[in-house]
């Protein structure tokens, strides 16, 4: 059975899916739907035929891009015939669901329901700090969104416990704004934690969405339920899973 983590917040059909009910075995164990992993490619694509089943989608309808921690959005009208590089994506099309894949950044959410245009971004540190979120509500909003009426719910995603970062991690971001330094607290030695998903919301309220919230899951902590880059990485496992969240409308 899949697990599905949905919000009230977003009013159309969309899912925060874990990895559980999926085909993938051993270190991808479960729903790894990632076509950039090293996992069957077979089995990816059973495990993507169930997450479009579950949106109630076509398999070709359920979309995704070759991420690559921009701030690129993609306004989609019909199915891709390949994975055009981009971290965000929008559309007024029914029938669409837009994928988004992550194991640790954030992946965010977007509707106006009124409006009739949803969103999903890929946003990790890099693509945050470089305007992917914005970006989205400003592609949203070219298609007749308002930002006031616009929902934006970040899914599971590291949580500032488990995301230790250098100094100069630190200092990049409180160049860009001294005021970033409350994403950070004191860790271990001249090691910081940083705030992600709070970093997230923060760009989200200032680009003066109507509603932003986080689901409070955090993937490093909760193996049995989401893919973790760092925690693989800690691990030093060959590979990881890819998470996948999505909305259509």
């Amino acid at each position: 059975m899949l697990e599905i983590i949905t919000t009230d917040a977003i009013p159309v059909r969309h899912g925060f899916f874990t990895r559980k009910g999926g085909a993938s075995s051993g270190i991808f164990a479960g729903l790894n739907c990632g076509p950039g992993s090293s996992d069957l490619s077979e089995v990816v694509a059973i495990n993507r035929a169930r997450v479009a089943d579950a949106l109630g989608v076509a398999q070709d309808h359920l979309l995704s891009v070759n991420q690559i921690h921009s701030p690129d959005v993609l306004h989609v009208t019909a199915p891709l015939a390949d994975r055009p590089r981009a971290d965000a994506m929008v559309t007024t099309t029914p029938g669409l669901a837009l994928g988004i894949l992550t194991a640790d950044c954030q992946p965010v959410l977007f509707c106006d329901a009124k409006a009739g245009v949803i969103g999903a971004a890929h946003a990790g540190w890099r693509g945050t700090r470089d305007g992917v979120l914005e970006a989205t509500v400003a592609a949203m909003e070219s298609l007749g969104a308002k930002r006031a009426d616009i929902s934006a719910v970040i899914g599971p995603t590291i949580s500032q416990r488990n995301y230790e970062v250098g100094p100069e991690f630190f200092e990049a971001f409180t160049d860009d704004d001294p005021a970033n330094a409350r994403f950070f607290a004191n860790g271990t030695g001249d090691r910081m934690l940083f705030d992600l998903p709070a970093f997230g919301l923060s760009r989200l309220r200032a680009a003066g969405v109507g509603h932003a919230e986080w689901t409070r899951h955090c993937t490093y902590a909760d193996p049995a339920r989401f893919f973790s880059f760092r925690r693989t990485t800690h691990a030093a496992e060959a590979d990881y899973g890819r998470l996948i969240s999505a909305i259509r409308l």
